[in-house]
């Protein structure tokens, strides 16, 4: 299986434009990060979670041939933004695009893009093969997903583990039985939005915390504000097997 970080930034904390901190006018490429998403290759198949507001942006770099499926979080706009995006595939592929997204992610999805599920269509928009998810295990094709529910804040979303793979952003808190589910992840990504106090995200020692519960063989720290600092300073700070991610990262897990 094949992990690819489209992006690992966040909404949170955006400096206006023009800003001169000195993250934002970092030469790393590192910190140069767009909204968080990440694709899975798996058994043939193209899956992404999330299409935020960069995902076009995303699928070129990449130069994403083909759409298997989106997976999404939960329906806050940075995470969704991008779905009409998925146009091209549509067209290139010549059937609906499967979306799988829990019932209340999938009714903000219909308020915010509604002509893409009315009956008589506006020629050029793409069509939608949308599988309600609950709190337990669902497969798409040959690979099965294992929902991981956390609080981002008061509203509950979805992480992913996908065979070793745990996948999970904005969450600020998780209950004993979900991080059950993370235990012996081969690798575990995590958001790690800054370290002072914040009311909807992980910072990075309530993060380490978690890595420090369920003991991953490694881990990738995910939604960074530019407020965590640089890339290269912060990583010396971390413990070892435990990194920050960065936009393009590509990791290969068996």
């Amino acid at each position: 299986m094949k992990v690819t970080f489209l992006g690992t930034g966040t909404s949170q904390g955006v400096p206006v434009i023009g800003s001169d901190d000195p993250v934002c006018l970092s030469l790393d490429f590192r910190d140069k990060r767009l909204r968080t998403s990440v694709m899975i290759e798996d058994q043939g198949q193209v899956f992404v979670i999330d299409t935020g507001p960069d995902f076009r942006q995303q699928m070129l770099r990449e130069k994403v041939k083909r759409l298997d499926a989106v997976i999404f979080t939960h329906q806050h706009k940075d995470h969704t933004a991008g779905l009409d995006d998925i146009r091209s595939f549509y067209f290139r592929q010549k059937k609906d695009i499967p979306v799988y997204a829990k019932k209340d992610v999938i009714e903000q999805l219909k308020m915010e893009f509604a002509y893409m599920f009315v009956a008589d269509k506006y020629p050029g928009v793409a069509s939608l093969d949308i599988h309600p998810i609950t709190n337990e295990p669902f497969s798409v094709g040959k690979t099965t997903f294992t929902p991981i529910e956390v609080l981002h804040y008061k509203l509950p979303v979805f992480g992913f583990r996908i065979k070793d793979f745990t996948y999970i952003t904005d969450a600020k808190y998780i209950e004993d039985k979900e991080l059950e589910k993370i235990k012996g992840s081969e690798v575990l990504v995590l958001n790690a939005l800054q370290k002072s106090k914040h009311i909807s995200h992980l910072t990075l020692s309530e993060a380490l915390e978690i890595v420090e519960k369920v003991q991953p063989k490694k881990t990738y720290f995910t939604h960074i504000s530019y407020k965590l600092g640089f890339h290269a300073e912060v990583e010396k700070e971390l413990p070892p097997n435990v990194f920050l991610a960065y936009d393009w990262l590509k990791l290969n897990i068996e």
